[in-house]
């Protein structure tokens, strides 16, 4: 059982990456760090700044009312969830006013723990659990973007603010979490180049990663390292996806393309099997597809991932499966587009010709989630009753004597998506070919 952190782990003594100093990258960022009076004068140094709930204005929420239950037709914010499950974070609501949540899922019993300071925050505020049980905060004020470790102590909240970057022309979001979840990472988007941002885990506030030509959107974690990342790329008019090496400088590799003047792009990706969740018109329309990082064969586009009038949203696949893609779980978000109807929940494994419909726990909060080792979907939810709970739902196993090699057949898009993609290109070297 993980208890309540009380007190801040201490910074990892060195990033993962090669990081490049000084104070603006290509003339459109300015880095911020505490104490050095760009942006930020006042802001203390690098060390806990406890805040107790008895020093907050009379205007902040109060600490001991639940958080509101999602409201019909409302959907609520949902949590994002640590690499390995331990941990999650949201932005809840309590009495109008937002705050950021942390919940502890490696319990016993998943319990939430508010993260209150002297003001509450503002709803484009965003949150990203840490895997220490801090919570790292992303403000935004007057083109900065402000960067905080919030975390439980005592009656209070604790707070480590860790500098910013102040942007031109550009915007900047959270990544997803990182395997190695001492460290977090931001993307800033430029018209021209994109920037890849070390926001916690640095030694000296956040540091300069990478930047890379054209305009990059998403983010995937191609290993367990914090090195391979994988960046949906939009340049000369087509968006493809590429790895980049965050070890050498940001070195950029193709990774899929599956035909010239299609649009690919990556949605997910397990770094035990080499399973890849992707989304490309190169069948004749936008299809969901699946592929193995390190295989020859070409990306599969199944007919049963295809629900015309329906979105089709991958959000968790089955870890472990070494060597074994076609068997592992997929968790799928499935929208008909329509405000009165909940989001329905399914269970897919490329082996299978089926899609799943699964029962859908009593306010899931859409989206998220993880899958076990053993295929079973833990999905986090609140009602009236229960402020912080974890349903567990298993996907069936695929039908005896299913191959996913019978999915050749039924690509559709004639030879032009059975083009074999050049996933082996990526820099990734130890895999096996798989597929």
């Amino acid at each position: 059982m993980t208890a309540p952190v009380a007190e801040p782990s201490p910074a990892p003594s060195s990033p993962p990456a090669s990081l490049s100093g000084g104070g603006s990258v290509a003339g459109r960022w300015t880095r911020i760090v505490p104490g050095s009076g760009a942006g930020e004068p006042e802001a203390p140094a690098l060390s806990p700044t406890p805040v107790r709930e008895a020093d907050a204005p009379a205007s902040a929420c109060e600490a001991d009312a639940p958080a509101a239950p999602p409201q019909p037709g409302a959907p609520a914010p949902a949590p994002t969830l640590t690499a390995d499950g331990v941990y999650a974070a949201r932005l809840a609501q309590r009495g109008g006013c937002w705050f950021p949540e942390r919940w502890t899922l490696d319990s016993a019993e998943p319990y939430a723990v508010p993260l209150p300071v002297h003001q509450p925050e503002e709803p484009g505020t965003r949150v990203l659990p840490m895997a220490d049980g801090r919570v790292l905060v992303h403000r935004r004020a007057d083109g900065r973007h402000l960067f905080s470790l919030l975390y439980p102590t005592g009656p209070g909240t604790g707070e480590v603010p860790l500098g910013g970057v102040q942007c031109e022309g550009a915007e900047l979001s959270l990544l997803p979490p990182a395997p190695r979840g001492a460290y977090a990472y931001a993307l800033a988007a430029g018209a021209r180049s994109t920037a890849v941002w070390l926001v916690a885990g640095g030694a000296f506030g956040p540091e300069h990663l990478a930047e890379i030509p054209g305009r990059c959107t998403g983010g995937v974690w191609l290993d367990r390292t914090n090195r391979m990342l994988a960046l949906d790329r939009e340049l000369d008019g087509r968006t493809k996806t590429v790895a980049v090496d965050l070890e050498r400088g940001g070195e950029v590799t193709p990774l899929l393309q599956i035909a010239d003047d299609s649009d690919d792009r990556l949605l997910l990706a397990d770094a035990d099997s080499g399973l890849l969740l992707i989304r490309s018109d190169a069948p004749g329309e936008t299809r969901l597809g699946w592929g193995v990082l390190g295989s020859t064969r070409p990306v599969r586009f199944p007919e049963c991932l295809r629900m015309p009038g329906h979105a089709v949203t991958p959000f968790a696949i089955q870890p472990g499966q070494v060597l074994m893609p076609e068997s592992c779980a997929v968790a799928l978000r499935v929208d008909d587009g329509s405000d009165d109807s909940a989001p329905r929940l399914c269970g897919w494994r490329p082996a299978d010709r089926q899609v799943h419909q699964l029962p859908t726990p009593a306010g899931w909060l859409a989206g998220a989630g993880r899958c076990t080792r053993d295929g079973v979907l833990e999905l986090p939810y609140v009602t009236g009753s229960v402020p912080c709970g974890m349903a567990r739902v298993e996907v069936p196993a695929p039908a005896p004597g299913a191959k996913a090699s019978a999915e050749v057949k039924e690509a559709s898009g004639g030879a032009r998506a059975a083009r074999p993609v050049p996933l082996q290109q990526a820099p990734l070297g130890g895999r096996g070919a798989v597929g």
